[in-house]
């Protein structure tokens, strides 16, 4: 028998490191929004300037995460449009209305993309919830298995997964509704910049607390019908840290 860890041996499979949610939303969503609403004028970066370095952060990301997961990253091509939509609008001088329509587009898109994925083998579900990165997911298989619980469970992951769509959903209504009743100034003007600014600031407690708590509620939703099917406590499906002895 070889004394050598399976974790150093050569033909032991080193799995991918699974996704962090923030770093995604931080890269694909936030940061270009803060560099287009805070640091795109005259005196700063300039328009033009400002949307290619926000353009920069999703498009980064997603090369990086593509090379490096193999997979096209869908946070980063949703955080490429928003920036281009905001940017657009900014050098067209649109009506305020369409960044009304782009902010709602955005979340409604995720919504949309949840619900088309629960017919693909890569449930979005997975990413938000149901992920190795979380769950030890390998011994809740096991125990459904054994219980003979797929199905009910395949049912609850479905449930979840409108629940998530619907936070979406609910996010692209809150977006539409602020966007309107704050930003009224033309783009391109002082008062356009100051308006989204203040957008941007209330978009987290007026918007981003209620779809998380729509959110957290389906990740309860979802973790109570897995100790309930598996017959295993939160303490035994949540992964924990393997400690050195």
């Amino acid at each position: 028998m070889s004394d050598t860890p399976a974790e150093t041996r050569p033909d032991s499979k080193q799995p991918h490191k699974a996704e962090n949610l923030l770093i995604n939303l931080l890269f694909n969503i936030i940061a270009p929004t803060l560099i287009l609403t805070k640091l795109s004028g005259d005196d700063q970066l300039g328009t033009t300037n400002a949307i290619l370095v926000a353009l920069a952060f999703p498009i980064g990301y997603g090369l990086k995460d593509m090379l490096g997961r193999g997979k096209v990253n869908l946070f980063s091509v949703l955080g490429v449009f928003s920036v281009a939509m905001t940017g657009g609008i900014s050098l067209l001088g649109l009506d305020p209305k369409y960044l009304a329509l782009k902010e709602a587009a955005v979340p409604a898109t995720f919504g949309l993309a949840t619900l088309v994925s629960m017919k693909t083998p890569y449930p979005l579900v997975k990413t938000f919830l149901y992920n190795d990165a979380i769950l030890d997911i390998a011994a809740i298989d096991r125990r459904l298995a054994d219980n003979g619980n797929r199905r009910p469970f395949e049912r609850r992951l479905a449930m979840a997964s409108l629940m998530v769509a619907g936070s979406f959903f609910l996010s692209s209504v809150l977006n539409y509704l602020l966007a309107i009743l704050i930003v009224t100034a033309m783009p391109g003007t002082v008062e356009y910049n100051e308006q989204l600014g203040k957008m941007t600031a209330l978009s987290f407690p007026v918007i981003a607390l209620p779809a998380t708590l729509v959110m957290v509620g389906a990740m309860i939703y979802l973790f109570t019908g897995i100790t309930r099917l598996t017959g295993l406590d939160l303490e035994h499906i949540v992964k924990h840290r393997h400690k050195d002895n």
